[in-house]
C-alpha cells in the first residue's frame, strides 16, 4: 500500500472512530442493530429530541455508518453494515 492510500485509510479510520465516540450515537447504533428505524422510533427508544437525533444521525451518516431512506413523510435509518455492531462490541469487550 502506498503512503497516499495509507494516509486516506487512516483518515477514514479516524472519522469513523470520531463518529462513534459519543454515548448517544452508540445507543442509536444499538437501536438499529436489528433493522431500520424511523427517527421517531429512535428518539423514543433513547429519550432524545428529534433535532438532537438528527444531528447525531448526520454525524453517523457522514462516514457512511448509516443510511437514510425516506418513506412517505418518515425517514428510516439503518446501519450500512452489520460489521458496525461487531466493531462496537469488540471495543466493549476490550474495555
Amino acid at each position: 500500500m502506498d503512503s497516499a492510500t495509507a494516509a486516506e485509510l487512516y483518515e477514514l479510520h479516524a472519522r469513523v472512530c470520531k463518529a462513534i465516540a459519543d454515548p448517544k450515537r452508540l445507543l442509536l447504533i444499538n437501536e438499529m442493530r436489528d433493522g431500520a428505524k424511523s427517527v421517531g422510533e429512535l428518539c423514543d427508544a433513547i429519550g432524545i429530541s428529534q433535532s438532537n437525533a438528527s444531528q447525531h444521525l448526520a454525524v453517523l451518516r457522514e462516514p457512511g455508518l448509516v443510511r437514510a431512506q425516506r418513506t412517505g413523510s418518515s425517514v428510516y435509518y439503518s446501519l450500512s453494515s452489520p460489521k458496525i455492531v461487531k466493531a462496537v462490541e469488540l471495543l466493549r469487550e476490550f474495555l
